[in-house]
């Protein structure tokens, strides 16, 4: 799993803004044009566009130039990476949970008590 460490620094960093996560969210329901992803922000396109090259950047997207048309699409690949930290994450934690559990089941165990 420290190999993905410098790309899930990049991918965090990526979905950390708001703005980045919406077009995530919207690439979701499938591929999209830069205009129609603009569309909902009150910025101008040039700034956009900065949101698009972080994205892109970390691997959350790519994105395909069809003559004056860039679409963009998810690309499933580096979410995979961030699903499998995840669930490293997960399986650590409710392992750890799971020992306090035990833990204080035995502890206010009454036939533990001595006499």
């Amino acid at each position: 799993m420290e190999q993905y460490q410098s790309g899930l620094d990049g991918i965090f960093q990526a979905l950390a803004d708001p703005t980045r996560r919406a077009v995530i969210g919207r690439l979701g329901r499938g591929p999209a044009s830069i205009s129609e992803l603009a569309e909902p922000f009150e910025m101008a396109l040039p700034s956009f566009m900065k949101h698009i090259h972080v994205l892109e950047r970390s691997g959350c997207i790519i994105t395909r130039k069809d003559g004056r048309v860039r679409t963009c699409a998810i690309e499933t690949a580096a979410l995979a990476i961030v699903g499998d930290w995840l669930s490293a994450q997960r399986a650590l934690w409710e392992g750890r949970t799971d020992r306090l559990e035990q833990f204080l089941a035995e502890a206010t165990d009454p036939k533990e008590t001595p006499r």
